[in-house]
């Protein structure tokens, strides 16, 4: 069924609290999809964020952010004052995100209404259902805060490698913290499922993302070293990045440690089965990242200081998804099939079944040529984009292109006469084949690279863009809800 849908992360919501959460703002954002003749809102993922600020390196991928959580709601409920809410230093910019300022006041303000909080039968099924990952992660973050937020490759080596006696010692000394952090943990999950609930109310299914690693400081890698390349001291034998290629002389060294599919097999990939059915309760579709690594994946030696040194090697294939589904059973997933991709990566998707990524933005060349990301070639079984979080915008792109590819551009796409060329991109994705349709929203808005959401392998300045309020406008939503009537979407 042919279908079309947004992409915003959640922190790019307007807020007054400098930051987007899963307040009055998300679900006003919901009635604007709705009113836009939308069907699906694609958020980035939504775990606790560490160094860089990146959704994509996360202290865990089972928990959720605290930044997102709504505040307004713990006003509502008692545990904290509007008028501290009010008072406190979130940055001045509305249009970016100071993580910085945010994280301060933001983390301060939850400790006060813990303080407040009074265990309810909400909480003690929540922390009884989760226990599985939320006693780990909360011990793990007890721990950062105890050793001042240092990664747990650095704490002691008796904590570092779970001896007992001390694990046990830490549980007891570490308990009110811990406690702390398993209520953000409930207080995250039980807004979620609100904003979740009231998405699909009203015809909005929501399209979660999962980086296809995890990353080196993580409660994750420290709670489960046996299920990565690890050695006794538990730093990794090689880790995780892309070789050189057009895009960088010298690859991506993304330095996460590398799964040992091995000892997955044996297990029958437990880890990732939780992993997935937490991720498909969370969202009703899962885009996982990076989805070639499942074929062959580039593993770099631990403490190469460029990616050139790595080699390939062979993941689980279709063995992991045939598990999968043998015990979760069929699991809406987007594969991102985007890169260098060999045909065995091809043959993995197709005998996946799931629905492969198409950008645009990568169809125009200064040579001309034909290629995979023109629409004329979009198959029906994937997901469009005019481009994704890591590219320019539309108009960023544009701007920048070589003067060849500009031609190329124009020429394919035939802008209406006084057409922005943002919905030019966008008429052209909804006119394709592809069943889905997805368009970020400083596409739908027209912006430039000033609301880039991230420049991959930069540290800082990335995943700040806030969109204001006033851009989010009705003529923009009645131009998708035409488009969308036009195209059958």
């Amino acid at each position: 069924m042919r279908s079309c849908g947004v992409l915003m992360h959640i922190t790019s919501l307007p807020s007054p609290y400098g930051i987007g959460t899963f307040g009055s703002e998300a679900e006003a954002f919901v009635d604007w999809l709705k009113k836009a003749g939308q069907k699906y809102w694609q958020v980035l993922p939504v775990g606790p964020t560490g160094y860089g600020d990146s959704p994509y390196q996360s202290f865990s991928t089972f928990a959720g952010n605290p930044l997102l959580i709504d505040l307004d709601e713990l006003v509502r409920s008692g545990l904290i004052m509007k008028a501290k809410c009010q008072a406190v230093d979130y940055g001045a910019d509305p249009t970016f995100v100071d993580f910085e300022k945010v994280t301060h006041t933001k983390m301060k303000l939850l400790r006060e209404a813990y303080e407040g909080f009074e265990e309810d039968p909400g909480y003690l099924a929540f922390i009884r259902n989760e226990a599985d990952w939320l006693e780990d992660y909360a011990l793990f973050m007890a721990l950062k805060t105890e050793n001042k937020l240092v990664s747990w490759t650095e704490w002691d080596q008796k904590i570092r490698l779970r001896e007992p006696k001390t694990m046990v010692e830490a549980e007891e000394r570490l308990k009110k913290e811990a406690g702390f952090w398993k209520f953000v943990q409930y207080i995250f999950f039980s807004q979620w499922d609100r904003l979740k609930s009231y998405a699909n109310k009203n015809g909005i299914q929501l399209i979660g993302d999962i980086p296809i690693y995890v990353s080196p400081d993580s409660a994750d890698v420290w709670a489960n070293s046996g299920l990565f390349k690890m050695d006794s001291n538990l730093y990794p034998k090689s880790v995780a990045g892309v070789p050189p290629d057009y895009f960088s002389e010298t690859g991506q060294l993304w330095g996460n440690p590398l799964y040992d599919w091995e000892v997955m097999k044996k297990e029958k990939y437990s880890w990732w089965i939780k992993r997935i059915k937490k991720a498909s309760e969370l969202y009703d579709i899962v885009r996982i990242d990076h989805f070639r690594a499942f074929d062959t994946y580039w593993a770099v030696p631990y403490g190469e200081t460029t990616a050139i040194n790595g080699k390939w090697e062979q993941g689980p294939g279709m063995d992991l998804w045939n598990e999968v589904k043998a015990q979760l059973g069929e699991v809406n997933i987007i594969a991102e099939d985007l890169g260098d991709i060999f045909d065995s990566v091809k043959v993995l998707l197709k005998d996946s079944g799931f629905p492969g990524m198409r950008v645009l933005q990568f169809g125009f060349n200064p040579e001309f040529s034909d290629n995979d990301h023109l629409p004329h070639h979009y198959p029906e079984n994937s997901v469009v984009y005019t481009g994704t979080h890591d590219n320019s915008t539309v108009i960023g792109w544009y701007k920048s292109a070589n003067g060849k590819a500009k031609t190329m551009c124009r020429r394919y796409l035939k802008p209406m006469p006084f057409e922005k060329l943002n919905r030019a991109f966008i008429r052209n994705l909804y006119r394709s084949n592809a069943s889905l349709a997805i368009v970020p929203m400083q596409d739908v808005i027209g912006l430039d690279d000033k609301a880039r959401m991230n420049i991959p392998s930069t540290l800082g300045g990335n995943w700040k863009w806030r969109a204001l309020k006033k851009q989010i406008t009705d003529k923009d939503a009645e131009f998708l809800k035409e488009l969308s009537e036009t195209y059958y979407r």
